[in-house]
């Protein structure tokens, strides 16, 4: 998708840009609310991300603005989180209201939840399944072709994150999150090292691997060739 981030706080701006964009998408962005009403009303956007404070314009005359000419959807991302403030997005016309400091994966599950509503919630199995992984989330145990296989505890939870993802490209920002509970942090290569402890176990004593790194993007768990 091709989003845009009107958002004046650099960090937070770079947060988003760098998780959306390792999740595939482009990622423009304006840091005042002149800039980006004039972006938002001249370009063509799947999605818009809006704060509320903004120099020059603020959100909520952003918003009027862009609801003037297009119907593009609106997700506004504030620090304000007062119930008035969320009404009053959502009665000028904003999809959802999400309050910072927020996940990045929330931040994902309300852009999912905006662009495909109405889509039922995939059914968990109990037992996650990869040619022939076995990942027992229940009983926290893991067999590759009948044998079985110790992890650590973190070593479990990224194999668990993966196999709930299997098939799917996952960013570092969200393993990162997700497994370490943490903001993913450029500088640092905890999770490089922890796949590739992770990979001596699952996938080396094996002919077939399925951990595979999507270069400048993540990892993916996946019984296909990378």
């Amino acid at each position: 998708m091709r989003i845009l981030s009107i958002e004046d706080e650099p960090k937070t701006a770079a947060y988003i840009r760098q998780g959306l964009t390792e999740q595939g998408h482009v990622v423009d962005c304006a840091a005042d609310g002149i800039e980006g009403l004039h972006l938002a009303n001249s370009g063509r956007y799947d999605l818009i991300l809006l704060d509320v404070t903004l120099p020059g314009a603020d959100g909520w005359q952003v918003l009027k603005g862009i609801r003037e000419q297009q119907q593009t959807p609106v997700l506004f991302l504030s620090g304000r989180d007062q119930v008035e403030d969320r009404v009053k997005g959502l009665e000028l016309g904003a999809d959802d209201y999400l309050v910072k400091p927020f996940a990045f994966s929330e931040l994902l599950a309300r852009i999912k939840s905006i662009l495909r509503r109405g889509k039922p919630p995939a059914a968990l199995d109990p037992i996650l399944r990869v040619a022939d992984l076995e990942i027992d989330s229940a009983r926290r145990r893991v067999n590759r072709a009948k044998s079985r296989i110790d992890l650590t505890t973190k070593e479990f939870a990224l194999l668990d994150y993966l196999g709930r993802h299997a098939g799917e490209v996952v960013s570092r920002t969200l393993i990162a999150e997700n497994v370490w509970d943490m903001n993913f942090d450029s500088d640092t290569n905890v999770i490089d090292v922890a796949v590739r402890r992770l990979r001596a176990k699952v996938d080396d004593p094996f002919t077939a691997k399925l951990i595979h790194t999507i270069r400048g993007v993540g990892y993916v768990l996946d019984s296909r060739a990378a």
